[in-house]
């Protein structure tokens, strides 16, 4: 008779991974460099296997080590075994490290990989399938708490308020006076020219004028969008940073926004926009616009000429993705680096006058050494500032231009936008692809730092993105641009079922780790295809009541149950379109569960836990029946 074989009979809890740091069991298999670390192995019995070792290897390095566990006890049909160690002795740097698991069996030699960097499964070849991640850092820096348990709310400045202070309009600006109804400028095909000067006049005014709105949903943080002096109504390309634009409300408008904010307990994270600036600035004035300083594409000698790279002066230069109204900056240059994120330069200015912290545009193109200094003036100037980084995939193994990222090692980024998380709750609410979410949440969570997690911008659309209520209401918005695309509106029915999935999957990014970053009017109905569609005007006095109700809801809990700020994350059941986690800080322990198939689904909790939020569900003893595309918050 021939041997079992142990793939066979494998299923996701034959082999289950359990980490500890310093004494503590955690998600994240990330440890500080003066952490003791303890991997727990608790294996089926039936599987025959016996004898667990580790291999680490070291990203970049040349490094290699292997150490077996111990048998340490049984418990039912498990036999548990332990390893300990000290993160100094297997890095003494900040590093990405990569195991993955042996066992014997008989005289062979069987492997366990990763399938999420949560899960795994069983593999003859040493070289099959991908291994598990553990990232080494430095540092115990703290998550300020007004940040970890508060909502932020992402601005898109032009669109958001007009407010009541005149202000002044340039010469060569387009203002559109139609604010519900009037269609942002756009190009027929993505890529195509487009001037972005047409304005509806939104102004940091305005948005001072909001704040009490913004508080009653929650908000305790402003995400703007570049506020700096540039041509178009975007900002990103930037004509000079020392200066707010003038169509915003300038300098003054700024600082009144700052006051406002701190008598309100708010603070502000602005939009850093430090790999490129327009072609019409200060520093590169391809149109002589700015009389008073010769710019880079104006001479040779000019103080800006080394911030650029040129391949044939004037016309062949180095831009963002092509694009040539985007020179790209030489951040690699001491003096770029120091004008911008050097002591007394652009971020230090806007963070002594007040400001949070920055969202960094574009991280993947800044090199290390810059994010580095960066991070170090605002923790310099204000230890509890922030630093967010676009980063569009999983941070911790990110590589960019060919080379492996830093982000979370310790000197560079607090958090990243959850773009992954993002696309994985997209998949489940509108597909009922529980999996999908799974795996996302099992590798982004169980790869990051606790700090990092509980730091990321927890988002389900962008300025750069489709409206999350378009996304789920259809697919008539894909593949169509220009006209078509002007002309999509949802039809009651799609609105309607949109707005019962967006209801799940706001419940989500208000409860995974992370803080949740609410896309301006998300809240109020607001639909769009991509962008300038996504950058529609917020419908004030035409808001979805319903809609801003629930938010508010959600809002209340991000404030009081410190848990879902701060907690450790576990996962309890993704089947049937159902995904079931838990966030436990202390004494408190909060579940969620979201179903999003189209069945009624059951799912049970001791009485000890009592709802704090839910919709569709029915209670029954210790059992939930929750309805389609309904949830349940509980707490105990």
């Amino acid at each position: 008779m021939l041997p079992l074989d142990p793939r066979d009979i494998y299923d996701c809890e034959s082999i289950i991974l359990k980490n500890k740091r310093n004494g503590i069991s955690t998600f994240s298999k990330s440890y500080c460099i003066s952490d003791k670390a303890e991997l727990q192995l608790f294996v089926k019995r039936n599987l025959g296997v016996f004898k667990p070792e580790i291999y680490f290897r070291s990203d970049g390095l040349e490094f290699k080590r292997k150490m077996s566990f111990s048998y340490t006890g049984a418990v039912g049909i498990y036999d548990i075994y332990s390893l300990s160690f000290k993160m100094s002795e297997i890095s003494k740097v900040p590093a990405l490290l990569f195991f993955k698991l042996s066992f014997s069996i008989g005289d062979n030699t069987i492997y366990f990989v990763s399938a999420n960097n949560f899960d795994g499964y069983l593999t003859y070849s040493p070289n099959e399938g991908n291994e598990f991640k553990m990232l080494v850092y430095e540092g115990e820096d703290s998550v300020p708490l007004w940040y970890s348990d508060s909502v932020m709310y992402h601005i898109f400045v032009d669109r958001f308020c007009k407010g009541s202070v005149k202000v002044p309009v340039r010469e060569n600006a387009i203002i559109n006076d139609d604010w519900y109804d009037g269609i942002p400028q756009y190009a027929q095909k993505p890529g195509e020219p487009l001037a972005n000067n047409m304005f509806f006049g939104g102004t940091l005014y305005g948005v001072a004028e909001k704040l009490d709105y913004l508080k009653s949903i929650g908000v305790g943080i402003l995400y703007l969008s570049p506020i700096c002096e540039a041509y178009s109504n975007h900002k990103y390309d930037t004509g000079d940073y020392s200066k707010v634009d003038e169509m915003f409300g300038g300098d003054k408008a700024l600082d009144n926004l700052i006051a406002e904010c701190k008598k309100r307990d708010m603070h502000i994270i602005l939009d850093g926009v430090f790999n490129h600036t327009g072609d019409d600035s200060v520093y590169f004035n391809k149109y002589g616009t700015y009389k008073n300083k010769k710019g880079a594409y104006e001479s040779m000698r000019s103080a800006y000429y080394g911030w650029y790279t040129f391949s044939q002066f004037p016309d062949n230069y180095e831009s963002w993705w092509g694009i040539t109204i985007l020179p790209k900056l030489n951040t690699n240059n001491p003096d770029v680096e120091n004008f911008l994120a050097g002591d007394s330069g652009i971020v230090d200015k806007y963070i002594k006058k007040g400001v949070s912290g920055f969202r960094l545009d574009v991280a993947d193109e800044l090199p290390d050494k810059f994010l580095e200094t960066l991070r170090c003036t605002v923790k310099k100037a204000n230890p509890d500032g922030i630093v967010i980084g676009e980063v569009w995939e999983n941070a911790s193994d990110k590589c960019s231009y060919g080379k492996r990222r830093s982000y979370f090692r310790g000197k560079q980024l607090d958090g990243v936008m959850n773009y992954p998380v993002k696309n994985g709750i997209v998949e489940f609410v509108k597909y009922g692809n529980a999996n999908c979410l799974y795996d996302t949440v099992c590798d982004i969570y169980s790869s990051y730092p606790h700090r990092n997690a509980i730091s990321l911008m927890n988002i389900l659309g962008t300025h750069d993105t489709e409206r999350i209520l378009t996304v789920l209401s259809t697919e008539r918005y894909k593949d169509i641009h220009g006209d078509e695309l002007a002309r999509l509106t949802l039809s009651p029915e799609e609105y309607e079922n949109g707005k019962k999935k967006l209801l799940c999957a706001s419940v989500l990014q208000y409860t995974l780790p992370g803080v949740p970053s609410v896309f301006y009017g998300d809240e109020a109905g607001v639909s769009g295809g991509h962008d300038p569609f996504c950058r529609k005007t917020f419908p004030w006095g035409k808001e979805d009541k319903k809609l801003t109700e629930h938010y508010v809801k959600l809002g209340k809990l991000r404030s009081y149950e410190k848990a879902l700020g701060r907690g450790e994350l576990s996962l309890v059941s993704h089947k049937d379109g159902m995904f079931e986690f838990m966030r436990t800080f202390e004494n408190e322990e909060i579940a969620i569960s979201v179903n999003c198939s189209d069945k009624v689904r059951k799912t049970t909790f001791t009485d000890e836990f009592k709802i704090l939020y839910g919709i569709g569900e029915t209670r029954k003893e210790n059992s939930f029946y929750i309805e389609p595309y309904s949830f349940v918050i509980l707490k105990k």
